[in-house]
């Protein structure tokens, strides 16, 4: 492909990928809520391995990588979706360290076998453990969904962004896929 077809034929990927990017922020928004509902304010109170928990150790920040990458994926571009995700998982890894020390020093072995058999990130589907019953705190929960809402600013955004490239008063300086 030509470098000026692959410049025409841009804006049909672009929305593609713009709509790709908008599921994978709903899918956030929705996964992170998911996760609320099981760990609500407990997270240094006790181990928490059921449901989303029972999957990855982290899956809040599982589906936050999904979110990044959404956010990026609003530029038009899966490689800048990409970076987004990468470098929020970069993030994670250090948050993520930080508060396994603390966690193994508070909890010790009950934690260690928890960490043994759950991954950090990446959900395993057959490790699926669910409780009978959840006590909801609703306070937890609708702060996650409005955290989660501020994916969709990402939305508004690279549209005005693209609206000023339109406008000629902002130029690419390079086209990624």
């Amino acid at each position: 492909m030509t470098w000026t077809a692959l410049v025409k034929a841009q804006p049909r990927l672009e929305h593609s990928v713009e709509h790709l990017g908008l599921i994978a922020i709903m899918i956030c928004v929705l996964g992170r809520a998911w996760c609320s509902l099981y760990i609500g304010g407990r997270k240094k109170q006790e181990i928490v391995s059921s449901g989303p928990y029972s999957l990855c150790r982290n899956p809040l920040y599982f589906f936050s990588f999904i979110g990044a990458f959404g956010v990026g994926a609003q530029t038009g571009s899966l490689s800048v979706g990409a970076v987004f995700a990468i470098a929020c998982w970069i993030v994670f890894r250090i948050v993520t360290n930080r508060e396994e020390t603390y966690l193994t020093s508070v909890f010790g072995d009950p934690y260690r076998t928890y960490v043994a058999r759950t991954p950090r990130f990446l959900p395993d589907l057959r490790l699926w453990r669910d409780e009978e019953e959840l006590t909801i705190r609703p306070a937890f929960f609708l702060r996650t969904v409005r955290d989660g809402l501020v994916f969709l600013l990402a939305l508004p955004v690279f549209e005005g962004l693209e609206h000023l490239q339109n406008l000629g008063w902002l130029d690419a300086i390079i086209l990624l896929p």
